[in-house]
């Protein structure tokens, strides 16, 4: 890869890159939309991911060139200023990172050139937009000796999505692009952001991931909305003399006692949360024990739940979910990211894995009009210089 790069590198500037960084794309296993509300999730980095080759120059610009959107090419002058947001553009990631140093004393004081390239499918769900922010993180902590550790930079790119793009995500997704590690799933209190490892192998089944190809755009989808109603629900919720942090912490028991004060769509919301937190429990004790089949089986529920209560899958994840599932050889399937499309993982039996793609790309495109992309992937390392 560091041969390709290179190579790509050279066509764009007519000169040769200093360093290279690569930084995953991660796949949550499950506990979907259980991170802004405070609970633990089960996230994991893939083989897939986002390249950036970088040079330091004497011309006091910054330049900006991603293989994936030749067309986007951005040069910024080194004034010292803070730098303003270009409508949707990908180059806000790795702007909002560089303001994120300045704002904690370390600007940039020698121009770049910067080269961008990732394998992973664009608004797939399985948050490219995480892994600019962190490998740009990443390298400019090593580059500005700045001493951030993995969990302060995943906290930075987090912060740069949040209050420069705009998207109200949690921490999940910069924390698992950060520390992730080869053949484990990582188990993230997301209130505290206390984490562990749990192996994670599958032995004769294989893990596979299927883009929908529906793209979505989680800044403009309903995800605010969904975060919005989880934060009215937790407010009435605590007006019994309650002070649960977030809603992770309310006991089933006591949602049930207590459900009849939530409208509908608040309780639909709750009901999810609550108990997708209960099946990360399950599912951790399920991977301790080998125990994939019950793994599967809580992966399946997860789904319904999504679907039924959290509203957040649609045709194109419910079809893929349904169709999977009619297969002898395919033990688990559901959505996985923000849902609104993008894409859902498998555990398929290993030597089935062909017949798998063929037959649901059949079937899904005899639903909905087109293919999805289907991929196996390993789970990888975190973020690394090359």
């Amino acid at each position: 890869m560091k041969d390709f790069l290179k190579e790509e590198f050279k066509k764009v500037y007519n000169s040769t890159p200093d360093f290279y960084y690569f930084a995953p794309a991660r796949v949550n296993l499950i506990g979907e939309h259980i991170d802004y509300n405070g609970g633990l999730v089960m996230p994991a980095a893939l083989e897939n991911g986002t390249y950036l080759t970088l040079r330091t120059t004497n011309d006091k610009k910054l330049h900006f060139h991603s293989l994936n959107f030749p067309e986007e090419n951005f040069d910024f002058e080194l004034t010292g200023d803070k730098y303003t947001k270009k409508e949707n553009f990908w180059v806000n990631y790795p702007l909002g990172v560089i303001n994120a140093f300045m704002e904690k004393g370390f600007g940039l004081d020698t121009g770049m050139e910067f080269l961008f390239y990732g394998n992973i499918p664009n608004g797939g769900g399985l948050s490219s937009s995480a892994s600019i922010e962190v490998v740009m993180a990443f390298a400019l902590n090593s580059l500005l000796n700045a001493g951030l550790n993995r969990t302060q930079i995943a906290l930075l790119a987090q912060k740069v999505e949040n209050e420069f793009v705009g998207v109200n995500c949690g921490i999940m997704d910069q924390f698992a692009v950060s520390q992730g590690k080869e053949e484990h799933a990582i188990i993230l209190d997301c209130q505290n952001l206390n984490f562990d490892y749990t192996p994670f192998v599958l032995e004769d089944h294989k893990l596979v991931i299927i883009n929908t190809n529906k793209e979505r755009k989680l800044a403009d989808s309903k995800y605010n909305e969904r975060r919005a109603t989880c934060e009215e629900a937790l407010e009435i919720l605590n007006q019994q003399g309650k002070n649960y942090p977030d809603l992770c912490s309310v006991p089933m028991e006591y949602f049930e006692s207590h459900h009849e004060e939530l409208n509908e769509e608040q309780l639909k919301r709750v009901r999810h949360v609550i108990s997708e937190q209960q099946r990360v429990l399950k599912s951790k004790e399920a991977l301790a024990n080998n125990d994939i089949k019950l793994f599967a089986q809580l992966m399946n529920e997860s789904h319904t739940s999504l679907k039924n209560d959290y509203e957040v899958t649609g045709n194109e994840l419910d079809t893929v979910n349904e169709e999977s599932l009619k297969l002898p050889y395919v033990i688990g399937c559901r959505m996985t990211g923000a849902g609104f499309g993008g894409c859902a993982i498998a555990i398929v039996e290993k030597d089935k894995v062909e017949e798998y793609k063929s037959t649901l790309k059949e079937k899904y495109t005899e639903k909905i009009g087109y293919a999805p992309s289907i991929y196996e992937m390993n789970i990888s390392d975190g973020v690394k210089e090359l």
